[in-house]
């Protein structure tokens, strides 16, 4: 290991240390800041130790550290430099035609995108090569999203930013053992919907020699495979689950999100705290199992969403680790497909057939075991009820977007979608309103790109036709009105800015750019009037 290296692992574990610290504590409940990922996300301007040792002389004989707020406030400005949201375009140029979201989205690009990264004493995990960030309070690059902006970066020609970012979460994953939800030391506990093959398979095409590529990558992606399985020898009778694998009632084992620190999270601290006194929970192992779930909902991407929630209003009822989730498993069958085609190619038989016949089980547990003959629609599984769970949510449409579904399955999956989930907007979330950003009648980006591409491995090309429009037309409209282009949108009322969730809803925004360039081109190519 290099000395630079060594410097930097230093400055890591500094930083996770600051987190832990009572300093940290004391300003994340003071609520000096309205969002708490703010302070999470300062930079030190000396030495945490100095730090701390200035904190103890001015305020070491204030009883049980009652400060006053502005005190506290003055010495975090003396002692850190607090982060600013990405700066955005605020007005667009030209009269409000088509090449006017066109031209915006490529000057958006140039904004978002996030130059290699320096050695700094903050939570920010230094990446060796440029990258994309969604917008807002999001300064980080983050893991499921870069696949969505990968297709609108693909379509504006920018394939070495988008190799860049592939190969800083190789990089991620070699220093740390998993693609962390986001680059900050804050997300180290937990990863991500798992697309590294996806974005591995999106380049491919634009390779000139595609073995040696594939060949270079295979490690990397059986690595987050083997991450996403860590744990399942130990399954049995006795211990059915273990961290991310969960062994179901046939002896098969299907995948669920987890997190693998069980304390409130740094960058929603006050959040999470505030919310577990608004429950029962009186013992250490209870409330722990509390903040393991608020964490592994965020290892979902949906947070926060009633698919995760006891009782459909309450947060407070999260039980994230108790559901396996129909999307986590689609994606994983998914990497197993990709796995074993790219070991074909690369003349490795044994490992291609291994795969593959992870994959059929994989499909066997999930028909078995989150398909509704009943609902006609493919549900998660409640590990407590022993049963699918009631909430129907767009992540039924990944064994679509996986070509999992057979094609019975995809006809009576895209009744349900025409007729409960699409709006005048596009799509639903799910089909429960609540006050989570994951739920009616919130529509995101991510999903209206899996539901119309599932949808066209079935030949179903009229819905996917109709969602794509109504999509589009959603995006353009606020587009015009406000000059901004969303994280997400309400698809009930378009002139309504969309809601829900621990944060004002930000603008920027990497996935929807993406979504929306590759969406268009889609349009094109396929002549959708």
């Amino acid at each position: 290991m290099t000395k630079q290296n060594n410097i930097y692992n230093q400055t890591v574990n500094d930083n996770l240390r600051f987190l832990q610290s009572e300093l940290f504590a004391l300003v994340q409940t003071s609520s000096i800041f309205s969002d708490s990922k703010i302070f999470a996300d300062a930079i030190a301007k000396t030495d945490y130790e100095e730090i701390y040792h200035q904190f103890a002389l001015r305020f070491g004989e204030y009883p049980e550290r009652k400060i006053e707020k502005l005190q506290l406030k003055q010495f975090i400005e003396q002692y850190f430099e607090l982060p600013k949201a990405v700066d955005l375009i605020k007005n667009r140029q030209g009269s409000a035609t088509k090449i006017d979201i066109d031209k915006t989205i490529e000057e958006l690009w140039q904004l978002l995108e996030h130059d290699a990264d320096q050695c700094e004493r903050s939570s920010l995990l230094a990446l060796n090569f440029s990258y994309i960030v969604p917008g807002g309070r999001f300064r980080e690059i983050y893991y499921w999203d870069s696949y969505f902006t990968a297709l609108g970066l693909l379509k504006s020609n920018r394939i070495k930013l988008v190799e860049n970012m592939v190969n800083n979460f190789i990089d991620l994953q070699a220093n740390y053992g998993c693609i962390p939800n986001g680059n900050r030391s804050y997300y180290l506990s937990r990863s991500q919907p798992p697309i590294l093959a996806l974005l591995v398979d999106l380049l491919v095409p634009y390779q000139s020699n595609k073995i040696e590529y594939i060949a270079s990558k295979i490690n990397a992606i059986e690595d987050e495979y083997l991450f996403w399985m860590q744990g399942q020898e130990q399954l049995s009778l006795q211990n059915k689950s273990q961290k991310r694998v969960v062994l179901m009632p046939n002896g098969s084992v299907l995948n669920r999100y987890w997190d693998d620190l069980a304390t409130p999270r740094p960058e929603s601290y006050r959040e999470d705290i505030e919310l577990l006194a608004t429950t029962e929970f009186s013992t250490t192992a209870e409330q722990q199992t509390f903040y393991r779930n608020i964490r592994a909902a965020c290892e979902s991407g949906w947070d926060f969403s009633s698919r995760w929630l006891g009782e459909e209003q309450s947060l407070a009822s999260i039980r994230t680790t108790n559901i396996v989730p129909i999307d986590l498993n689609s994606l994983l069958y998914q990497q197993e497909i990709l796995l074993s085609h790219y070991y074909q190619q690369l003349n490795n038989h044994e490992k291609s057939h291994y795969y593959l016949d992870c994959s059929k089980r994989r499909k066997l547990a999930i028909d078995q075991y989150m398909w509704s003959t009943q609902l006609g629609f493919f549900m998660d599984y409640d590990l407590l009820k022993l049963q699918c769970s009631p909430i129907k949510s767009m992540a039924a449409v990944l064994p679509l977007f996986t070509k999992l579904a057979s094609k019975e399955q995809a006809l009576q999956i895209s009744k349900v979608i025409s007729s409960e989930f699409l709006k005048p907007g596009g799509l639903l979330t799910t089909t429960e309103k609540s006050n989570q950003q994951w739920d009616s009648p919130n529509g995101w980006a991510p999903l209206h790109w899996f539901c119309v591409q599932g949808l066209r491995h079935y030949d179903q090309t009229s819905l996917a036709a109709t969602i794509t429009k109504r999509w589009l037309n959603t995006v353009e409209h606020y587009f015009y009105q406000t000059d901004k282009l969303m994280e997400k949108y309400n698809v009930c009322q378009q002139d309504h800015e969309a809601g829900g969730g621990e944060y004002d809803v930000q603008e920027g925004f990497g996935w929807t750019n993406g979504v929306y360039q590759a969406l268009v081109c889609e349009v094109e190519s396929h002549s959708i009037e």
